[in-house]
């Protein structure tokens, strides 16, 4: 679940970011797409910690 929230939060970050800057359409989904990555693979390591914090 962390994991998905992230990769949402992620992609708006980055769209957001890059439509700030003057992006494209091409350089939006661009930046949507590795920010959504970046922050799915933090969400990953968050979700992996918390699992084994409840073992």
């Amino acid at each position: 679940m962390i994991v998905l929230f992230g990769a949402l939060i992620g992609a708006l970050t980055g769209g957001t970011l890059a439509k700030r800057r003057g992006g494209k359409r091409a350089d939006i989904l661009q930046y949507a797409t590795v920010y959504a990555i970046l922050f799915a693979i933090i969400g990953l390591f968050i979700t992996l910690f918390i699992h084994r914090m409840a073992l």
